[in-house]
């Protein structure tokens, strides 16, 4: 019998930095590298938090030089954003990039990175692998513990015209070094602290109930199960609880380690679309969502879902494995409820007569290739309304 080849690739940032005070590396690497003139990607609530002051007071000393700010990305990052930075980055003659913030700044620099050395429109790099050409220099300064764009090849940019989240899925999208500091997290409202940390645990499940998962994403999905289960409810009670946040922030990189190159599901084919149509916050819906999907994938990946309630600390000693699954679905509820998020989708303000048209585009979503289970378009439109 013939053996059919199945070649895995493993994507990661070629230097990752962690840790208390890595934020102050952030100049020499800039040097390393070669930048003369830096922009910082952010976001307004970066710049009145006063971070990306301090981002660039680091940047200044050790380079010698200002960097070009643009604040311009909104929540969920969208193609104008892309130009209007790519615009500032273009007439002040930019040669590097600093993404500051969570995923939004995160994706928003990659979406400017892939367009200033490839040209186009952003629209044109949708779906896997697109680029030509590698971006600029780039750096992902991370303030939010949940997306891990800060060391990923995802990109997702909403194109405002079509209201739908484009999924960029290019290993060229991968920062050069990623910094993941929790001093630069402690400013996290107990509300972004839940949503991001819950944006985690579904990387972690999809990825380990993926098609496309090996052993090196089983392993670094297991170990964030059990980092989140120990510190996202004392990092959204406390957040400057040092120990919780430096948890966080190894339990969210270890989630983007397994999706980056695992993939992902059906709950952020779905998510994407609450994000594109009504502009909801992401981790907020993958939470939701998430219960509902991993239900409807449960009759395909039993023993992983026993594995993932062990790894939540739950005890399922004599369980079937039918039932083994239910508890580590009930975990995952519990755990959301216990840190404020909201309980259905209808608290959002969805509305039922656009599910159909969601579901649609879900169906469409490069994240759905890898879900375990098939859905046809009536079941996704059913999960829906099973979450409202």
């Amino acid at each position: 019998m013939a053996v059919q080849e199945q070649v895995y690739g493993f994507y990661i940032p070629p230097v990752t930095l962690m840790g208390i005070g890595a934020y102050k590396e952030i100049g020499n690497q800039i040097n390393t590298l070669g930048g003369k003139k830096p922009f910082i990607c952010t976001d307004k609530g970066i710049v009145d938090a006063g971070i990306c002051d301090q981002i660039a007071e680091v940047i200044k000393n050790d380079c010698g030089v200002d960097p070009v700010i643009f604040d311009g990305t909104q929540a969920n990052p969208t193609d104008k954003n892309v130009h209007e930075g790519l615009k500032m980055y273009q007439e002040n003659n930019c040669d590097f990039i600093v993404s500051l913030g969570g995923g939004s700044a995160h994706d928003c620099g990659k979406g400017i990175g892939i367009v200033a050395t490839n040209g186009g429109n952003i629209r044109d790099y949708e779906g896997v692998d697109q680029s030509k050409k590698p971006m600029p220099p780039f750096i992902a300064v991370n303030t939010t513990a949940g997306t891990a764009s800060e060391m990923t090849r995802f990109c997702i940019i909403t194109d405002t015209d079509r209201k739908v989240k484009m999924a960029i899925v290019d290993w060229r999208v991968t920062p050069n070094v990623a910094i993941d500091d929790p001093l630069l997290m402690v400013g996290m409202p107990p509300g972004l602290t839940a949503a991001t940390g819950m944006d985690a645990l579904t990387h972690a499940v999809e990825a380990y109930v993926s098609t496309a998962a090996t052993p090196i994403t089983d392993a670094c999905a297991l170990q964030a199960f059990e980092l989140i289960s120990l510190h996202l409810r004392p990092a959204v009670a406390n957040g400057q609880d040092m120990e919780a946040r430096n948890g966080m922030c190894y339990a969210q990189y270890l989630a983007g380690m397994a999706f980056n190159n695992a993939s992902l599901g059906h709950v952020h084919a779905m998510a994407h679309q609450l994000g594109g149509f009504y502009d909801l916050p992401h981790g907020v819906c993958n939470a939701i969502l998430l219960p509902h999907v991993s239900r409807f994938n449960l009759i395909a990946k039993m023993a992983r879902f026993n594995d993932i309630a062990i790894a939540m600390g739950e005890n399922i000693d004599g369980l079937s494995l039918r039932d083994g699954a239910d508890v580590a679905i009930d975990a995952i509820q519990t755990l959301s409820a216990d840190i404020g998020i909201p309980s259905g989708l209808g608290i959002l303000g969805v509305k039922e007569q656009d599910l159909k048209i969601m579901a649609e585009n879900a169906q469409k979503d490069a994240c759905g290739l890898t879900n375990p289970r098939c859905p046809t378009l009536e079941e996704v439109i059913q999960i829906y309304k099973d979450a409202l």
